[in-house]
């Protein structure tokens, strides 16, 4: 049975530009000059990245943030192309990635509700059938002939979230969706997602809440500088993300001691040291 999805050999490169000295007091064409020969590294988002979702799976794919987490969802949902590998999918894909994104804000709730669906892949009548149900979920029904720009945040969110969870895909890419809107909602967005997954035929998922990858994934991926560096059992790949994370946060702490001895100022209290490290 084939592959609902394939990631084959992937590589993603990005080509960043660094400034070269800009002396204002420099001839202006030299600066000129200067300007043409900026430096170009490479960084690599993805090396070599492979793994399959099969029929019926719900792959979390974990790491720090920078790990390729991220880049992953945009290769899947076509926003940008790899560098080098193929990427293979049998069926309809859709992603809740940025819920709201796609919105026009001089365009009305329900013309918006048609914008985006289209953009997520829905077709016109699938749309309209679901217009109904779209307005209900998200609580704007009594304004769907409004501006999008008039409505608050929380309605703006809401809707796109509800636009989203309206689709009907055969793979779906799922990204931090349920940060969205207030307490309430969010219970009500998880129930919905949990749906969407139990309808689906294959998942992805991308998250920093690890019990939600234990609790309903089939597989875990834990990615580190690009690659794959753990996949297998959920419990057991978050459990080495979690001593990653603690054998960097002890590097970071012990880095710090060793910076303040050498200036002579001592150790900072353990509140304060812990404020200076990045999470992760």
């Amino acid at each position: 049975m084939p592959s609902d999805l394939t990631f084959n050999n992937v590589s993603k490169r990005y080509i960043v530009r660094h400034e070269v000295d800009d002396d204002a007091t420099k001839h202006p064409w030299i600066r000129k000059l200067n300007a043409l020969r900026k430096r170009r590294d490479e960084f690599w988002a993805l090396r070599d990245v492979s793994f399959t979702v099969e029929r019926g799976e719900t792959v979390g794919i974990i790491g720090h943030n920078g790990a390729g987490k991220s880049t992953i969802l945009k290769l899947l949902a076509n926003i940008t192309a790899p560098t080098s590998g193929e990427i293979v999918i049998n069926g309809r894909l859709s992603a809740l990635i940025e819920v709201g994104s796609g919105f026009h804000p001089e365009l009305t709730g329900r013309e918006n509700i048609f914008l985006n669906g289209a953009i997520l892949g829905m077709g016109r009548r699938e749309i309209a059938d679901k217009l109904e149900s779209i307005a209900e979920f998200a609580g704007v029904k009594a304004f769907l002939d409004v501006p999008v720009k008039r409505f608050s945040s929380g309605m703006y969110v809401r809707l796109g979230f509800s636009i989203a969870s309206h689709l009907d895909p055969d793979i779906l890419l799922l990204d931090e969706v349920l940060a969205t809107g207030d307490e309430v909602f969010r219970a009500k967005s998880k129930a919905r997602v949990l749906d969407l997954v139990r309808a689906a035929k294959g998942v992805v998922f991308v998250t920093h809440d690890m019990n939600w990858v234990v609790e309903f994934c089939n597989r875990a991926i834990l990615l580190q500088q690009g690659r794959i560096v753990a996949e297998g059992d959920p419990a057991e790949v978050v459990a080495m993300h979690k001593e990653h994370s603690r054998q960097a946060k002890a590097a970071k702490e012990a880095a710090i001691a060793r910076a303040l001895e050498g200036t002579g100022a001592g150790a900072l209290p353990p509140d304060a040291a812990r404020g200076t490290l990045l999470d992760g």
